[in-house]
Protein backbone atom coordinates (compact mmCIF):
# COMPACT_ATOMS: atom_id res chain seq x y z
CA UNK A 1 0.00 0.00 0.00
CA UNK A 2 1.39 3.58 -1.04
CA UNK A 3 2.02 6.16 1.43
CA UNK A 4 -0.71 8.48 0.29
CA UNK A 5 -3.14 5.55 0.80
CA UNK A 6 -1.93 5.00 3.96
CA UNK A 7 -2.66 8.17 5.06
CA UNK A 8 -6.14 8.20 3.55
CA UNK A 9 -6.99 5.48 5.25
CA UNK A 10 -6.06 7.20 8.78
CA UNK A 11 -8.85 10.10 7.27
CA UNK A 12 -11.27 7.49 6.67
CA UNK A 13 -11.23 6.31 10.30
CA UNK A 14 -11.48 9.94 11.61
CA UNK A 15 -13.80 11.49 9.47
CA UNK A 16 -15.88 9.21 7.02
CA UNK A 17 -17.14 11.40 4.26
CA UNK A 18 -15.28 14.35 2.95
CA UNK A 19 -11.24 12.58 3.01
CA UNK A 20 -10.98 11.44 -0.46
CA UNK A 21 -11.95 15.03 -1.70
CA UNK A 22 -9.92 16.54 0.54
CA UNK A 23 -6.60 14.70 -0.82
CA UNK A 24 -7.60 14.56 -4.48
CA UNK A 25 -6.36 18.77 -5.17
CA UNK A 26 -3.36 17.33 -3.72
CA UNK A 27 -1.98 15.35 -6.63
CA UNK A 28 -1.58 17.66 -9.42
CA UNK A 29 -0.92 20.53 -7.95
CA UNK A 30 2.29 18.76 -6.15
CA UNK A 31 2.32 14.97 -6.17
CA UNK A 32 5.74 14.46 -3.98
CA UNK A 33 5.45 16.39 -0.73
CA UNK A 34 2.83 14.44 1.61
CA UNK A 35 2.98 16.41 4.43
CA UNK A 36 1.34 19.49 2.80
CA UNK A 37 -1.69 17.16 2.46
CA UNK A 38 -2.28 16.44 6.10
CA UNK A 39 -2.17 20.39 7.00
CA UNK A 40 -4.65 21.08 4.30
CA UNK A 41 -7.21 19.21 6.19
CA UNK A 42 -6.14 20.39 9.51
CA UNK A 43 -5.98 23.83 9.24
CA UNK A 44 -10.06 23.76 8.35
CA UNK A 45 -11.40 22.35 11.94
CA UNK A 46 -14.71 23.72 10.86
CA UNK A 47 -16.83 21.30 8.52
CA UNK A 48 -16.50 23.81 5.88
CA UNK A 49 -14.53 21.43 3.02
CA UNK A 50 -10.88 22.34 2.64
CA UNK A 51 -10.84 24.33 0.03
CA UNK A 52 -13.12 27.01 0.91
CA UNK A 53 -10.52 28.01 4.11
CA UNK A 54 -7.17 27.82 1.88
CA UNK A 55 -8.97 30.79 -0.07
CA UNK A 56 -10.08 32.31 3.01
CA UNK A 57 -7.08 32.84 4.73
CA UNK A 58 -4.98 33.73 1.55
CA UNK A 59 -7.21 36.98 0.93
CA UNK A 60 -6.27 38.45 4.64
CA UNK A 61 -2.96 38.29 4.22
CA UNK A 62 -2.47 40.08 1.34
CA UNK A 63 -4.35 43.18 1.74
CA UNK A 64 -2.79 44.39 4.59
CA UNK A 65 0.48 44.42 2.58
CA UNK A 66 -1.16 46.71 0.40
CA UNK A 67 -2.68 49.14 2.21
CA UNK A 68 1.29 50.23 4.70
CA UNK A 69 2.62 51.96 2.55
CA UNK A 70 -0.14 54.87 3.73
CA UNK A 71 2.05 56.32 6.75
CA UNK A 72 5.13 55.96 5.38
CA UNK A 73 4.78 59.93 3.64
CA UNK A 74 5.18 61.06 6.98
CA UNK A 75 8.32 62.97 8.05
CA UNK A 76 9.63 62.10 4.36
CA UNK A 77 10.56 65.00 1.96
CA UNK A 78 8.67 64.84 -1.02
CA UNK A 79 10.42 64.92 -4.53
CA UNK A 80 9.83 66.59 -7.77
CA UNK A 81 11.22 66.99 -11.12
CA UNK A 82 12.23 69.99 -12.27
CA UNK A 83 11.83 70.16 -16.46
CA UNK A 84 15.45 71.47 -16.94
CA UNK A 85 14.49 72.07 -20.61
CA UNK A 86 12.06 73.98 -20.34
CA UNK A 87 13.33 76.38 -17.76
CA UNK A 88 16.08 76.78 -20.15
CA UNK A 89 13.85 77.81 -22.91
CA UNK A 90 12.32 80.00 -20.90
CA UNK A 91 15.04 81.56 -20.24
CA UNK A 92 16.20 80.60 -16.86
CA UNK A 93 19.54 79.59 -15.65
CA UNK A 94 20.29 75.94 -15.39
CA UNK A 95 23.29 73.95 -15.39
CA UNK A 96 22.93 72.42 -18.98
CA UNK A 97 23.05 76.03 -20.49
CA UNK A 98 26.44 76.25 -20.83
CA UNK A 99 28.04 79.45 -20.37
CA UNK A 100 25.37 82.28 -21.06
CA UNK A 101 24.98 85.95 -20.27
CA UNK A 102 22.26 85.35 -18.05
CA UNK A 103 24.38 83.04 -16.04
CA UNK A 104 27.55 85.29 -15.90
CA UNK A 105 24.77 88.33 -15.02
CA UNK A 106 23.59 85.80 -11.77
CA UNK A 107 27.41 85.37 -10.91
CA UNK A 108 27.79 89.06 -10.38
CA UNK A 109 25.02 89.10 -8.61
CA UNK A 110 25.29 86.29 -5.54
CA UNK A 111 29.06 86.94 -5.11
CA UNK A 112 28.09 89.37 -2.84
CA UNK A 113 25.09 88.26 -1.29
CA UNK A 114 27.12 85.11 -0.75
CA UNK A 115 30.31 86.96 1.05
CA UNK A 116 27.31 88.88 3.77
CA UNK A 117 25.21 84.99 4.01
CA UNK A 118 28.51 83.77 5.49
CA UNK A 119 30.51 86.56 7.11
CA UNK A 120 30.69 86.63 11.20
CA UNK A 121 27.19 87.94 12.57
CA UNK A 122 27.12 90.89 14.94
CA UNK A 123 25.25 90.51 18.22
CA UNK A 124 21.50 91.52 17.17
CA UNK A 125 22.28 90.66 13.32
CA UNK A 126 19.30 88.64 11.33
CA UNK A 127 20.73 85.75 9.87
CA UNK A 128 22.91 86.64 6.38
CA UNK A 129 22.08 83.45 4.68
CA UNK A 130 18.18 84.50 5.06
CA UNK A 131 17.45 86.53 1.56
CA UNK A 132 14.73 88.25 0.58
CA UNK A 133 13.61 88.70 -2.87
CA UNK A 134 10.39 91.41 -3.27
CA UNK A 135 9.53 94.76 -5.71
CA UNK A 136 7.55 97.52 -5.27
CA UNK A 137 4.44 96.07 -7.73
CA UNK A 138 3.66 92.87 -9.48
CA UNK A 139 4.98 91.56 -12.84
CA UNK A 140 8.69 93.36 -12.31
CA UNK A 141 10.05 90.04 -12.41
CA UNK A 142 10.84 89.32 -9.10
CA UNK A 143 9.87 85.60 -9.00
CA UNK A 144 11.98 84.90 -12.04
CA UNK A 145 14.82 86.56 -10.43
CA UNK A 146 14.58 84.52 -6.93
CA UNK A 147 14.31 81.29 -9.59
CA UNK A 148 17.32 82.31 -10.76
CA UNK A 149 19.19 83.51 -8.18
CA UNK A 150 18.90 79.75 -6.37
CA UNK A 151 19.59 77.88 -9.51
CA UNK A 152 22.56 79.65 -9.58
CA UNK A 153 23.56 79.57 -5.95
CA UNK A 154 22.53 75.52 -6.57
CA UNK A 155 25.84 75.39 -8.46
CA UNK A 156 27.99 76.24 -5.88
CA UNK A 157 30.49 73.86 -4.97
CA UNK A 158 30.20 74.23 -1.01
CA UNK A 159 25.94 75.58 -0.58
CA UNK A 160 22.95 74.29 -1.25
CA UNK A 161 19.69 76.52 -1.26
CA UNK A 162 16.07 76.69 -0.13
CA UNK A 163 13.67 78.50 -2.26
CA UNK A 164 10.58 79.72 -0.12
CA UNK A 165 7.62 80.30 -1.80
CA UNK A 166 6.06 83.32 0.73
CA UNK A 167 4.07 85.34 -1.84
CA UNK A 168 0.77 83.57 -0.09
CA UNK A 169 -1.78 85.89 -1.63
CA UNK A 170 -0.27 84.76 -5.15
CA UNK A 171 2.43 82.33 -5.07
CA UNK A 172 3.83 81.85 -8.19
CA UNK A 173 7.26 79.93 -7.94
CA UNK A 174 5.75 76.24 -8.24
CA UNK A 175 3.65 77.64 -11.62
CA UNK A 176 6.65 79.20 -12.87
CA UNK A 177 8.67 75.80 -12.71
CA UNK A 178 5.66 74.04 -13.97
CA UNK A 179 4.81 71.94 -10.79
CA UNK A 180 1.41 70.88 -9.22
CA UNK A 181 0.29 73.00 -6.04
CA UNK A 182 1.52 71.29 -2.90
CA UNK A 183 1.46 72.15 0.85
CA UNK A 184 3.32 74.71 2.44
CA UNK A 185 4.65 77.50 4.24
CA UNK A 186 1.06 78.53 5.90
CA UNK A 187 0.03 74.87 6.76
CA UNK A 188 3.14 74.74 8.72
CA UNK A 189 2.35 77.80 10.64
CA UNK A 190 -1.62 76.70 11.06
CA UNK A 191 -1.40 73.26 12.05
CA UNK A 192 1.21 72.76 15.15
CA UNK A 193 1.99 68.83 14.08
CA UNK A 194 3.40 69.46 10.74
CA UNK A 195 7.15 69.55 10.26
CA UNK A 196 9.09 71.48 7.39
CA UNK A 197 10.30 67.85 6.27
CA UNK A 198 6.34 67.01 5.65
CA UNK A 199 6.13 69.94 3.51
CA UNK A 200 9.55 70.43 1.75
CA UNK A 201 10.12 69.47 -1.28
CA UNK A 202 13.65 67.77 -2.96
CA UNK A 203 14.36 68.44 -6.63
CA UNK A 204 16.46 67.04 -9.01
CA UNK A 205 19.19 69.32 -8.53
CA UNK A 206 20.65 67.83 -5.94
CA UNK A 207 21.27 71.13 -3.73
CA UNK A 208 18.10 72.63 -4.41
CA UNK A 209 14.90 72.62 -2.59
CA UNK A 210 11.57 74.14 -2.40
CA UNK A 211 9.24 75.31 0.50
CA UNK A 212 6.02 76.20 -1.46
CA UNK A 213 3.69 78.55 -0.09
CA UNK A 214 0.42 76.86 0.66
CA UNK A 215 -3.08 76.80 1.30
CA UNK A 216 -3.85 80.75 1.43
CA UNK A 217 -4.51 82.26 4.79
CA UNK A 218 -6.91 85.38 5.13
CA UNK A 219 -4.82 85.74 8.35
CA UNK A 220 -1.02 85.44 6.21
CA UNK A 221 -0.03 89.00 7.93
CA UNK A 222 -0.67 87.79 11.53
CA UNK A 223 0.36 84.44 11.18
CA UNK A 224 3.81 85.58 8.98
CA UNK A 225 4.27 87.93 12.59
CA UNK A 226 3.84 85.84 14.95
CA UNK A 227 6.47 83.78 16.83
CA UNK A 228 5.99 79.86 15.45
CA UNK A 229 6.91 82.10 11.71
CA UNK A 230 10.22 83.45 13.74
CA UNK A 231 11.10 80.00 15.14
CA UNK A 232 10.58 78.27 11.72
CA UNK A 233 12.88 81.37 10.49
CA UNK A 234 15.11 80.45 13.43
CA UNK A 235 15.38 76.67 12.46
CA UNK A 236 15.54 77.23 8.57
CA UNK A 237 18.47 79.73 8.89
CA UNK A 238 20.45 77.38 11.28
CA UNK A 239 19.09 74.07 10.26
CA UNK A 240 22.32 73.95 7.64
CA UNK A 241 25.57 75.71 7.65
CA UNK A 242 25.67 75.83 4.08
CA UNK A 243 22.19 76.79 3.32
CA UNK A 244 21.16 79.60 1.86
CA UNK A 245 17.31 80.69 1.72
CA UNK A 246 15.72 82.51 -0.90
CA UNK A 247 11.89 84.09 -0.16
CA UNK A 248 10.17 84.98 -3.13
CA UNK A 249 7.67 87.90 -0.71
CA UNK A 250 5.14 90.03 -2.21
CA UNK A 251 5.76 93.25 -3.51
CA UNK A 252 5.93 95.97 -1.26
CA UNK A 253 3.48 98.66 -2.10
CA UNK A 254 0.51 95.83 -2.16
CA UNK A 255 0.28 94.04 0.80
CA UNK A 256 1.59 94.34 4.38
CA UNK A 257 3.13 90.95 4.56
CA UNK A 258 6.54 91.68 2.76
CA UNK A 259 6.80 94.27 5.75
CA UNK A 260 6.89 91.48 8.00
CA UNK A 261 9.03 89.23 6.51
CA UNK A 262 11.75 91.57 6.27
CA UNK A 263 12.01 91.93 9.51
CA UNK A 264 13.36 88.50 10.15
CA UNK A 265 15.83 89.01 7.00
CA UNK A 266 19.37 89.44 6.93
CA UNK A 267 19.42 90.67 3.17
CA UNK A 268 16.77 91.85 1.17
CA UNK A 269 17.06 92.65 -2.87
CA UNK A 270 14.25 94.48 -4.71
CA UNK A 271 13.57 94.21 -7.91
CA UNK A 272 12.97 97.70 -10.25
CA UNK A 273 11.82 96.84 -13.46
CA UNK A 274 13.85 99.62 -16.04
CA UNK A 275 11.25 101.75 -18.09
CA UNK A 276 8.42 100.81 -16.28
CA UNK A 277 8.63 101.24 -12.44
CA UNK A 278 8.61 104.81 -11.42
CA UNK A 279 10.96 106.66 -9.31
CA UNK A 280 7.83 107.44 -6.82
CA UNK A 281 7.28 103.32 -6.35
CA UNK A 282 11.39 102.93 -5.80
CA UNK A 283 11.35 105.68 -3.05
CA UNK A 284 7.88 104.08 -1.75
CA UNK A 285 9.21 100.99 -1.83
CA UNK A 286 12.44 101.54 0.06
CA UNK A 287 10.65 103.70 2.72
CA UNK A 288 8.92 100.55 3.88
CA UNK A 289 12.21 98.95 4.35
CA UNK A 290 13.63 101.84 6.78
CA UNK A 291 15.67 100.05 9.44
CA UNK A 292 16.77 96.92 7.44
CA UNK A 293 20.04 96.68 6.85
CA UNK A 294 21.91 95.30 3.24
CA UNK A 295 19.19 96.47 0.65
CA UNK A 296 19.82 95.77 -2.45
CA UNK A 297 18.65 96.68 -6.24
CA UNK A 298 18.37 94.25 -9.14
CA UNK A 299 17.51 96.80 -12.53
CA UNK A 300 15.71 94.39 -14.55
CA UNK A 301 14.52 93.79 -18.40
CA UNK A 302 17.30 96.50 -19.03
CA UNK A 303 17.75 97.48 -23.16
CA UNK A 304 21.51 98.11 -23.53
CA UNK A 305 21.50 100.65 -26.68
CA UNK A 306 17.97 101.89 -28.06
CA UNK A 307 15.99 100.66 -30.30
CA UNK A 308 17.84 97.22 -30.13
CA UNK A 309 15.94 94.30 -29.01
CA UNK A 310 15.55 94.00 -25.08
CA UNK A 311 17.74 92.16 -23.49
CA UNK A 312 17.69 90.43 -19.49
CA UNK A 313 20.47 92.34 -18.13
CA UNK A 314 20.79 92.54 -14.18
CA UNK A 315 22.53 94.70 -12.19
CA UNK A 316 23.50 94.58 -8.18
CA UNK A 317 23.65 97.88 -6.61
Amino acid sequence: MSIIEKAASRIDLKRAAPAPDAVQPVQPVQPAPVAAAAPAVVVAPSPVPPVAPALAVAEPVAEPVAETPAPASRGSTRRVELDLARMRDLGMVTAASGRTRLLEDFRIIKRPLLQRAFAPRQPGEKPGNLIMMTSSLPGEGKTYCAINLAMSIAMELDHTVLLVDADVARPNVLRTLGLPPHRGLMDILLDGKLDMADVMLRTNVDTLSILPAGNSNARATELLASSTMSNLVDEIANRYPDRVVIFDSPPLLLTSESRELASHMGQIVMVVEAQTTTQHAVKEALHQLEGCKNVNLIYNKTREFPGIEETYDYHYG
